[in-house]
């Protein structure tokens, strides 16, 4: 029979609160089965000792495009004589999107995915939209590449959220554009291939398939409506670029007289499942609407400083109750917890003063609770997951951290999660655990040798192509 396990650290982060003294009981379905001490369990139970750590949720990566990876630390300078800007950084995306193969995809994400799980993240979504071959031909199985970062996941031991992604045209008015030539699928083609995968990993532990039209320039409208409607009656999560870049809301405008988010939740996109990526660029009367349509907003701080997106006012979205949820995007770096601490710390700049968010909800718990929340659970709502809370009944995700790490020394209970998101070191992650499994045990993977030798072979490959 499977076995009851109760893990015992020092310090248990669940349910929003820390405990000294009471450890994490995980039933043989790898679920949480409560919490309970040393001297309290039954025969039976086997005691998993977790000295001198502290054990916190897992955290969920809800944005994550693995591919981009490539060229971390190669796009940071100017392109040419004019200013740069995302749209010119996109040039760069172009090049890794059209270079990796299948076989690349798979090392790629792999070795994308190890860091994440070395940061503490139990479940990524993945924001995919590589389709086609090199050629902008489609490959003989259509979901190929979906398929190949899927397996990536699973040999890593990551929960993953596939987000299938929509791409049928460069933009209003916009001719196709070369570097976009993978992405690319007909509407027809589109939704069909979404419900085969669908359909492929229905049941399959620790998969599950979103819809994701890429951005309203990127789908037209009555395109967007359909995935949504069909999102909606498969029980989808559904995931969107929006207003991430002020010249997108403009051209929003001209095409059909409103902004991305007025349009969107005029035409009911917008739901409790809806998921807004970036989501900057947002009058509060818009925000306001997607206040009352209970959807998340996925904000990237990392990839939003690097690109010059701006600046996420996520004070507006904690007034208002919404659900904020964080993503590596880019991957310009991989830590989702120095995201946590940007939402705030931009927002400090912004307004230089300290402490914008602390007090900004009707929230009773501290802003440190808070932006653990925001990494770990309610990541977990916008893939449609059960988790990032360790209550009774969810999947036992979790990490623990070292209390003697450094960055961490003189820790309690009662600064945990303050600690642990304004001032810990990603060094000081030493287990990761998914399903009561460990997939990284004192901060090292079964895999991850093969992971970093296979990795550095494609980056040798991509430099060479130059």
């Amino acid at each position: 029979m499977p076995t009851t396990r109760l893990y015992l650290p020092d310090l248990l982060y669940a349910e929003g609160r820390a405990h000294a003294g009471l450890g994490l009981l995980v039933d043989g379905e790898g679920r949480v089965a409560g919490q309970a001490s040393a001297k309290s369990i039954t025969a039976g139970v086997e005691l998993v000792r977790l000295s001198g750590k502290a054990l916190i949720p897992g955290l969920a990566n809800a944005h994550s495009h693995t591919f981009q990876r490539l060229f971390r630390g190669r796009a940071e300078g100017r392109t040419g004589a004019v200013a740069d800007t995302f749209w010119t950084w996109r040039e760069q995306m172009y090049r890794a999107a059209g270079f990796v193969s299948p076989e690349d995809l798979y090392d790629v994400a792999r070795a994308t995915f190890l860091e994440m799980v070395t940061v503490g993240v139990t479940a990524v979504g993945e924001f995919h939209y590589l389709h086609r071959d090199r050629d902008g031909s489609a490959y003989a199985e259509p979901n190929l590449l979906s398929d190949t970062v899927i397996a990536a996941a699973r040999s890593v031991g990551l929960r993953i959220c596939l987000l299938r992604t929509a791409y049928f045209r460069a933009g209003f008015e916009r001719a196709a554009h070369e570097g976009q030539r993978r992405f690319y699928e007909l509407p027809e083609e589109f939704l069909t291939n979404l419900e085969e995968l669908a359909a492929r990993y229905a049941g399959v532990a620790g998969v599950s398939v979103g819809a994701a039209p890429h951005s309203i320039r990127a789908v037209p409208l009555e395109r967007m409506v359909e995935i949504a409607a069909l999102a909606r009656d498969r029980r989808m999560p559904l995931h969107l670029h929006i207003s991430e870049q002020v010249e997108e809301n403009a051209a929003c405008v001209a095409e059909y007289g409103a902004t991305p988010v007025q349009l969107i939740a005029a035409n009911g996109i917008l739901s409790p499942a809806t998921t807004l990526v970036h989501a900057i660029h947002l009058s509060e009367a818009e925000f306001a609407a997607v206040a009352e349509a209970g959807s998340t907003i996925c904000s990237c701080p990392t990839t939003e400083r690097n690109l010059g997106d701006g600046i996420f006012p996520a004070d507006v979205a904690w007034r208002l109750g919404i659900p904020v949820a964080l993503g590596t995007d880019s991957q310009a770096q991989i830590d989702l917890l120095e995201d946590a601490r940007q939402l705030e710390y931009h927002l400090r700049l912004r307004d230089q003063h300290r402490a914008i968010l602390d007090g900004a909800s009707a929230s009773a718990g501290s802003v440190g609770d808070e932006l653990l929340q925001v990494a770990s659970g309610n990541g977990y709502r916008a893939l449609g997951l059960a988790g990032g809370q360790l209550a009774k009944g969810d999947a036992a995700d979790f990490f623990t951290v070292d209390l003697n790490d450094l960055s961490l020394l003189g820790v309690d209970a009662e600064s945990l999660a303050s600690q642990a998101v304004f001032a810990m070191a990603r060094g000081a992650v030493r287990d990761v655990a998914v399903q009561g499994e460990l997939i990284l045990q004192d901060g090292r993977h079964r895999d991850e040798d093969a992971i970093r030798e296979r990795y550095r072979d494609v980056q040798c490959r991509y430099i060479s192509s130059f």
